[in-house]
C-alpha cells in the first residue's frame, strides 16, 4: 500500500507539473497575442501619423501677429487671418475688422502705385485685391498705361521692353494707327523685320495704309543666311577638373541669339548655371564668339535667369548684325517645318531642318515644350528654332537623357512671358502654393501639400480637386490642365494673394511664396518618405488593415503615367518601404519597396523605383 500510495502521489505530482507548464505556456501565448495586438495597433497608428500632414501647434497664429502686419504688410495680415480661421474655426469680430483694415491698406498702396506710375507694383496689388473680390479703379495693366510705358521705354533706348509692352497693349486693345506707326518706324530703324511685320499688321487693321518703304521692309523675308549673323557661340570656362589623376579642361558649350540691338541675348540657364549658382564653388568665366574658332572671344555677363524655364538673358557690349523678334506669338502645328540654328560641338553657324513632332511635352517644372526632329547636339542648347516664315518658334534646350535622339525646344510664347521678369535682373522668382497635382478625368486632383507652404498652412485637403483660381475656372485639352493652371500664376509675383477654390466647397485666400529651385527636394527634407512617395513616384499610400510587425501599407491610388504606374502597381497592393534616398546633386530620388502585386497573385517582389526631383506637376 505504501508503495502504491507513493506511486499515485508521483503521478499526481507529475500531472500537476504538466498542468502548470501548460498553464504557463497558455499565459505566455496570451501575453504574446496581447503584445502582438499592441504592436499592431501601434504600427497602424504610426502609419496614420506618417501619412498625415504634420501640423504646428495652434497657438502659433495669434491676433497680435495679425494686428502687427495690418499696416506694414496687409497681404501677410490677410494670409494669417485665413490661417487663424482654419485653425480656430471662429471669428469673434475682431478678425473681420482687422481684415477690413488690411483691405483698405491694400487699396491705398495700389492707388499710390498708380499715381507714381509704378505699373508692375500697381498690377501686383490689383491682382491681390481681385482675389478678395475687391474692385479697383485701375489695375495698372490697362492698355493705355502699358502703351505709355512702352513709349517711355522706347525713348530711353530699351527696345526689347518697349516692343514687349506695345505688343501686350495691342493684345488688350488694338493700337491706333499713329501709335502702331511709331513702333513700326522704330522696328524698321533697328532692322527687326518680324517686329516690323507685326506692327504693320496692327497699323493696317485700322483701315489705313502704311508708307510704302515701311510696308516693303515689313513684308520682306530674312533667310537663314541672314539669321545666323544673330547667333553666337557661348563658352563657359570652368577651369580644370581632375579625373583619374589627370587634369581635363572643364568647359560648357552652348548657343545664344540676339533679341535686342543693345547686345541682349537669350540662351539656356543650364549653359550659364555656374555663373550664377551660389552652390557652385569653382572657377567660371563666360564669353561669346561670333565667328569660327579663330574669331576673338567677347566677354559677356548674365542679366537675369529663369531656372524653372531653363532660360537666361545675357549681355555683351557689341552691336549685332541681326536681331530676332519676340513680337510674334507663334504656336506651331504638328508637322510644320522648322530650322534650328546653333553651334553643335562648337561648329558655329550650323543650320539643321526638321518638323514639329508634337506639342505639349512635360519636361520642365513649369509649362510644356515642343518636340522637334531637327538634328541638334551638345552646343545647340540655347539656339533659336524658326519656321519657314522666319518667325521664332522656340529655343533649343538639352535633350532628355532617357530620350536619346529626341530633341526639344521651349516655346517662343513662353519666352515672351518670361522676359519681363528676366529684364528686371537677377533670378526670376515664380510664385509657389506648395501643391502637387494629378490630372484625371474629373480635373486636377491635389495629391500632396508640401510642409510649411501656403497650402499646408491653410490645410488644403489632399484628395480634393481644384475648381477655380481667383474665381476663374480653368479648362484645357486633355494633358494640358496642369500647365494651364500654372499659367494662371506664372506672370504674378511671390507675395501676392491667390484665391483657391476646391471641390470640398472651401475657398482659401493665401499668400504665395517664392518657388524653390527644386520644390520636391525641399519637401523630401521635411516630410516622411511615405508622404513624398505620392508626388515623386505617383504612389499614394494608406495604412494597412492587416496586423503586422512591419510598417506595411496599402496602395490607395496610383497616379496615371507615374513611375508607380509604369512599374505595374495597382490599388490595394500591400507595400512596405525598405529604403529611400534623395540624390539632390544628381536630380533624382530612389525608393526601394517590397510589394505583393494583386495582378500576380500576391507574389512578393522587391523593386527600386527612380524619379526625377524636378516634377512638372506642381503649383
Amino acid at each position: 500500500m505504501k508503495g502504491t500510495c507513493l506511486k499515485i502521489s508521483g503521478e499526481k505530482t507529475f500531472r500537476g507539473r504538466a498542468v502548470q507548464k501548460r498553464a504557463a505556456l497558455f499565459a505566455a501565448s496570451l501575453c504574446a497575442c496581447a503584445l502582438f495586438f499592441c504592436f499592431s495597433c501601434l504600427s497602424v497608428k504610426m502609419q496614420e501619423e506618417r501619412l498625415s500632414p504634420q501640423r504646428k501647434p495652434t497657438n502659433e497664429v495669434r491676433l497680435e501677429d495679425i494686428r502687427r502686419y495690418v499696416s506694414e504688410d496687409p497681404v501677410r495680415a490677410i494670409h494669417l487671418g485665413g490661417i487663424y480661421r482654419v485653425v480656430y474655426g471662429k471669428d469673434d469680430g475682431e478678425l473681420e475688422a482687422l481684415e477690413a483694415e488690411a483691405v483698405a491698406g491694400l487699396k491705398e498702396k495700389q492707388t499710390a502705385a498708380i499715381r507714381a506710375e509704378q505699373w508692375d507694383d500697381a498690377a501686383s496689388l490689383a491682382r491681390s485685391l481681385a482675389s478678395l473680390g475687391e474692385a479697383v479703379e485701375n489695375t495698372g495693366m490697362e492698355a493705355g498705361f502699358m502703351l505709355a510705358e512702352a513709349k517711355k521705354s522706347l525713348a530711353s533706348g530699351s527696345d526689347l521692353a518697349a516692343f514687349l509692352l506695345a505688343v501686350r497693349s495691342h493684345e488688350l486693345q488694338p493700337l491706333e494707327f499713329e501709335d502702331a506707326l511709331v513702333f513700326l518706324e522704330h522696328a524698321v530703324e533697328v532692322k527687326q523685320r518680324r517686329t516690323a511685320a507685326f506692327f504693320r499688321a496692327a497699323a493696317e487693321a485700322s483701315g489705313r495704309a502704311v508708307p510704302a518703304p515701311l510696308g516693303e521692309y515689313a513684308s520682306g523675308y530674312d533667310g537663314p543666311e541672314e539669321m545666323i549673323k544673330g547667333v553666337a557661340t557661348v563658352l563657359v570656362d570652368r577651369g580644370i577638373r581632375i579625373e583619374r589623376g589627370r587634369g581635363i579642361p572643364d568647359r560648357v558649350l552652348g548657343s545664344a541669339f540676339f533679341v535686342d540691338s543693345s547686345g541682349l541675348l537669350i540662351t539656356n540657364y543650364h549653359v550659364i548655371a555656374s555663373e550664377v549658382d551660389p552652390s557652385y564653388e569653382g572657377y567660371s568665366r563666360m564669353s561669346l564668339r561670333m565667328g569660327d574658332p579663330s574669331s576673338p572671344r567677347v566677354s559677356a555677363r548674365v542679366i537675369g535667369w529663369d531656372k524653372a524655364m531653363d532660360l537666361a538673358l545675357i549681355k555683351t557690349e557689341i552691336t549685332p548684325e541681326y536681331v530676332f523678334s519676340v513680337a510674334d506669338r507663334v504656336i506651331p502645328k504638328v508637322g510644320d517645318t522648322v530650322l534650328a540654328i546653333g553651334s553643335p560641338g562648337g561648329l558655329e553657324k550650323t543650320v539643321t531642318s526638321g518638323i514639329v513632332s508634337t506639342l505639349g511635352r512635360r519636361f520642365l517644372q513649369i509649362g510644356d515644350v515642343i518636340q522637334i526632329d531637327a538634328s541638334v547636339n551638345p552646343g545647340n542648347s540655347g539656339g533659336p528654332v524658326i519656321d519657314t516664315s522666319g518667325r521664332l518658334v522656340g529655343i533649343v534646350f538639352a535633350g532628355i537623357e532617357q530620350y536619346q535622339g529626341l530633341n526639344f525646344a521651349v516655346p517662343a510664347e513662353r519666352l515672351a512671358a518670361a522676359l519681363p521678369a528676366m529684364l528686371r535682373g537677377g533670378k526670376a522668382e515664380r510664385p509657389w502654393l506648395g501643391i502637387a497635382l494629378s490630372e484625371t478625368s474629373r480635373g486636377a486632383e491635389i495629391i500632396y501639400t508640401a510642409p510649411f507652404t501656403p497650402a499646408w498652412e491653410h490645410q488644403v485637403s489632399e484628395g480634393t480637386f481644384i475648381r477655380s483660381i481667383n474665381g476663374e475656372n480653368v479648362n484645357a485639352p486633355q494633358g494640358g490642365l496642369i500647365p494651364a493652371l500654372q499659367d494662371r500664376l506664372f506672370s504674378s509675383r511671390p507675395g501676392e494673394l491667390v484665391a483657391l477654390e476646391t471641390s470640398d466647397g472651401s475657398r482659401r485666400v493665401m499668400m504665395t511664396v517664392p518657388r524653390p529651385d527644386i520644390p520636391l527636394a525641399e519637401a523630401a527634407k521635411k516630410d516622411s518618405r511615405e508622404r513624398v512617395a505620392a508626388p515623386l513616384f505617383g504612389l499614394v499610400l494608406a495604412p494597412a488593415s492587416v496586423r503586422s510587425f512591419s510598417s506595411s501599407y496599402l496602395v490607395k491610388k496610383v497616379v496615371r503615367g507615374s513611375i508607380a504606374d509604369e512599374a505595374g502597381l495597382s490599388e490595394q497592393d500591400p507595400v512596405s518601404i525598405r529604403g529611400f534616398r534623395i540624390m539632390e546633386k544628381d536630380g533624382y530620388a530612389l525608393i526601394e519597396i517590397n510589394v505583393k502585386k494583386r495582378s500576380m497573385g500576391y507574389m512578393e517582389t522587391t523593386m527600386q523605383l527612380p524619379a526625377a526631383l524636378d516634377s512638372p506637376d506642381t503649383l
